[in-house]
């Protein structure tokens, strides 16, 4: 029987008619595999990804494999989106095998739910050198029960890696290092294409913003060109969405043309600060109509009736991937007419053979930016492409709301806004937030999921994490204390539940949660910034806004942790280094007196990667040991100051006199 009907997850529902026996994720599934004292075949997945639902066409809907399947496992199917702590422990299984990782990851574990041998896609015939599922499905089985020590064996020797805890060298990083690393990541960087070398490309957001940083620190000129040349080729290339918006998950090529078509929201809350960042820096309208299309594309797409934002978009429709954003010569023609679509092609790189499977992809590549008259132009024919694309079948919407990719998005737009002149982003993630801290808020504890009246509880340090970070940006982005007091509540729910006294560091899973074979407890960036990492970037925000000695002191002490786990690794670390790089260069603009509003607003539009901002309403105090005290109390006209550490410049009245001081104080 297949147990998936009654499943939450968009995932998990498009397999509830699969002859397979599914079970999802839980003791019962369990359960059942030790009493039948069968092996576990475990399928994890997600809704956008492309090469789950080959895998599930080929073999999950075909009643002989099915049947294989069915004899000789339980099989357990996991949304890898919904649940992170398992696809993470069974993923570091498979790269201990020496395996790349990749979804769909196909696991085979004891009936104590510990792996002993996986892979990713499995054909379900022979192909290009891989064996056909159904063989593998026979020989693992036949193993499991005659040859139990070969089992054993591996079993013994994952668990014992797998419950290896991340290990501190117990060093230091100085800026000194952190310019040196600067140095050697801007090698790295492809020179003409932008990114790391080579291909697939993806956008690896914390690593740009790390690049960003040490260009901004060091003026090295060749980083700050090689960080703007990956925003640009990126902008210009197919991965990013030219009519719709918003970007795709990453390129299979190194050039970013051919995109793999899913769009993930994670991606596009991570790149809309750098686009926002990319735009402060060089005030290019590429840069800001990138920015604009995420949150174009948010708006039109992704925001559920609840007010959150969904998780991701397909890459498949009909049962093709990328059929929803490709294009024929023909069809620009119907729809533009024969001049307008002359002209279109030969920005966009539309042929008659096309460049991508015999259709195209629109891209700039070759043409690049144009005039603003050609661009208005341009931008009434996307409009007509827009409307036409709308009429076809759509891909398909996970629209489970994700309390740590929103909190990441919400971040993004209440930094991008005043960078951007853009107030109403600020309400959209106001929106959101008030239904995660309402709907999946419990005594002060999130889940992780939502859908359909469904909550996924308890949610994962990220979730905590990231809605505090969310919560300082729009603390500072309105002034409303209420944003203050819900990061402090998370704060001490990641430090009670989830921070290990065996490392110091965050466990993904909180102390009540149903126990996995190991807690894990990794603290590398993945496609998301790691737990550990947004958490020590919240711990230096919140320190700067409130300049409490304590509030400092726990800020040194985990990032010191942090930072000699980080040192044997730094390119896997880069959201702690990126914290640590704010935690030793970064400004507090403190703004007070009678009407703020000019000077605050100034201090908003200094980029986020250098400051935090307060504003002292009436009353408030700081410390009695700050340096600043006795100038914002004896002041009521409105005067802003600009603080580093210890250190803070005279009072100053005019947002153009605060941008000269913080210039001096970043040395600018």
């Amino acid at each position: 029987m297949n147990r998936l009907r009654n499943a939450s997850s968009p995932y998990l529902l498009q397999h509830k008619s699969n002859p397979v026996h599914w079970w999802e994720w839980g003791p019962d599934a369990l359960a059942e595999a030790q009493r039948l004292g069968r092996p576990i075949l475990l399928s994890v997945g997600y809704a956008a990804c492309h090469w789950c639902h080959v895998m599930a066409h080929e073999s999950f809907e075909d009643p002989d494999v099915a049947a294989v399947m069915n004899e000789l496992y339980v099989n357990i199917k996991v949304d890898r989106e919904e649940r992170p702590d398992v696809d993470h422990v069974y993923m570091s299984a498979l790269h201990l095998l020496g395996e790349q990782g990749g979804w769909p990851l196909t696991m085979f574990l004891t009936p104590q739910a510990e792996p002993f041998w996986g892979g990713t896609y499995f054909p379900k015939e022979p192909h290009f050198g891989r064996p056909g599922f159904v063989p593998i499905l026979r020989e693992i089985s036949r193993l499991y029960h005659a040859e139990p020590d070969r089992i054993l064996k591996n079993r013994d020797v994952l668990r014992e890696h797998l419950s290896k805890g991340a290990e501190s060298d117990g060093g230091s990083l100085s800026l000194a290092d952190l310019d040196q690393l600067g140095r050697r990541l801007t090698e790295l960087i492809d020179t003409e294409h932008g990114g790391l070398q080579g291909a697939p490309k993806f956008p690896n957001p914390p690593i740009l913003e790390y690049l960003l940083r040490h260009a901004r620190r060091t003026g090295d000129g060749e980083a700050r060109r090689r960080f703007l040349l990956t925003m640009e080729q990126m902008a210009l290339g197919g991965i990013r969405d030219h009519l719709g918006g918003g970007f795709a998950r990453y390129a299979v090529d190194e050039r970013w043309m051919v995109p793999h078509f899913e769009k993930m929201l994670y991606d596009n809350a991570q790149l809309l600060e750098l686009y926002a960042l990319a735009y402060a820096q060089t005030g290019r309208a590429l840069y800001k109509d990138a920015a604009e299309g995420i949150v174009a594309w948010l708006e039109r797409e992704m925001v559920t009736p609840e007010g959150a934002f969904a998780a991701s978009l397909d890459a498949d429709s009909e049962g093709e991937e990328g059929r929803f954003y490709v294009w024929s010569l023909d069809e620009i023609r119907e729809v533009l007419g024969e001049e307008d679509a002359a002209f279109f092609a030969k920005v966009y790189d539309i042929t008659r053979e096309g460049n991508f499977e015999g259709l195209n992809i629109p891209n700039r590549l070759i043409t690049g930016e144009a005039p603003p008259p050609v661009e208005q132009r341009l931008a009434a024919m996307r409009e007509k492409l827009l409307e036409r694309r709308a009429t076809r079948i759509r891909p398909g919407l996970d629209d489970k709301i994700l309390a740590d990719w929103n909190g990441l998005m919400m971040a993004s737009l209440a930094r991008a806004a005043p960078l951007l002149e853009r107030p109403d982003w600020i309400a959209l993630a106001q929106r959101a937030y008030r239904f995660i801290h309402g709907s999946m808020n419990r005594d002060g504890r999130l889940g992780h999921s939502w859908r359909a009246d469904s909550l996924v509880f308890p949610g994962f340090a990220l979730d905590h994490a990231a809605m505090m970070r969310a919560a300082l940006a729009l603390y500072e982005a309105t002034n409303d204390d209420a944003y203050l007091t819900d990061a402090r509540t998370w704060r001490e729910v990641l430090l009670d539940d989830f921070m290990t006294g065996q490392t110091g560091c965050l466990a993904m899973t909180a102390k009540g949660a149903d126990p996995l074979v190991v807690r894990p407890q990794p603290t590398h960036d993945e496609a998301v910034p790691n737990a550990n990492g947004v958490f020590a970037e919240a711990l230096v925000r919140l320190s700067q806004i409130t300049e409490e000695p304590s509030d400092h002191r726990q800020a040194d002490e985990i990032l010191a942790r942090l930072v000699g786990i980080a040192r044997a690794s730094p390119l896997g670390h880069t959201s702690i280094l990126n914290a640590l790089d704010l935690h030793l260069r970064g400004l507090s603009i403190l703004v007070a007196g009678d009407d703020p509003e000019p000077l605050r607003a100034a201090a908003l539009r200094v980029p986020y990667l250098d400051r935090s901002v307060r504003w002292l309403r009436p009353g408030d105090t700081l410390d009695e040991d700050h340096p600043a005290r006795a100038l914002v109390a004896s002041q009521n006209q409105a005067r802003a100051l600009v603080c580093a550490g210890t250190r803070c410049s005279l009072p100053v009245e005019t947002p153009e006199a605060l941008g000269d001081q913080v210039r001096e104080m970043l040395g600018l």
